[in-house]
């Protein structure tokens, strides 16, 4: 069936393919309305070594970078990422979904926090918030170790809580999905109804002139052969001999 054929039989079954199409229009409006736009802030934090760490490099803790100080921060990602932290997040006001990792490629302890939401002042409020709460959980790891206050790892925020930008990636994704979906639905509707309503090829057409309608009935073995019926046909003698029948 080509392209053509295809189109012809849309022409004609229209009425099937209409209404799916405003069925499909119908439910790609809803996920539209239904699904609604995530917006996300994202703030990048580094760890830096203690002052007295740095007094070798006259206090600038940008020179001093130690290798401990990546494994610091993953372990500091990874109890953000909690259940115990989520609550905390909470009742501070944190709403939405939130993620803290080490920043990709990154070369030293670079880290991402990144909240997603769907209204976006609250969304850059719980960024804001969750920063703080990561300093905050920083300083209570080395409180526990009973580390000096001047030896403690420091945290430091190189791009603060931006503002939030839509994600409109996974709502077009449900979008083209129904709307694909429903036209390959309508389409099957189509061609299914065309192949109800079409005739069988070769039933009910009528056949050629001068073919026989239905074949003779064969003769049994061994049966008389049917009377037929024969004319006598009768001379008389007419004048001069001549016979007349």
């Amino acid at each position: 069936m080509d392209l053509a054929e295809i189109w012809r039989v849309m022409r004609r079954r229209w009425y099937v393919l209409l209404p799916g199409l405003l069925l499909t229009a119908a439910l790609t409006t809803a996920v539209h309305l239904l699904i609604p736009v995530e917006y996300q802030s994202q703030s990048t934090v580094t760890l830096l070594n203690s002052s007295k760490a740095t007094e070798a490099f006259d206090g600038n803790p940008f020179l001093s970078t130690q290798a401990s100080l990546t494994g610091m921060a993953d372990g500091l990602a990874r109890n953000l990422n909690s259940d115990g932290a989520k609550a905390d997040l909470k009742a501070l006001g944190v709403t939405g979904t939130h993620e803290v990792k080490i920043a990709d490629n990154a070369q030293g302890p670079f880290m991402w926090l990144t909240v997603t939401g769907t209204d976006p002042a609250a969304v850059l409020k719980s960024d804001e918030l969750l920063a703080g709460y990561a300093d905050k959980r920083l300083k209570e790891f080395q409180s526990q170790q009973s580390v000096a206050p001047e030896a403690m790892i420091r945290m430091a925020t190189i791009v603060p809580p931006q503002k939030p930008e839509a994600q409109t990636k996974t709502r077009l994704q449900y979008i083209v999905m129904v709307g694909a979906l429903g036209f390959v639905l309508s389409l099957v509707a189509v061609f299914f109804v065309e192949a109800r309503r079409r005739t069988p090829r070769g039933k009910n057409r009528p056949a050629p002139a001068g073919t026989p309608t239905a074949a003779a009935a064969p003769v049994p073995v061994g049966a008389a052969p049917a009377a037929t019926d024969e004319t006598m046909a009768l001379r008389t003698v007419g004048p001069g001999g001549a016979g007349a029948t």
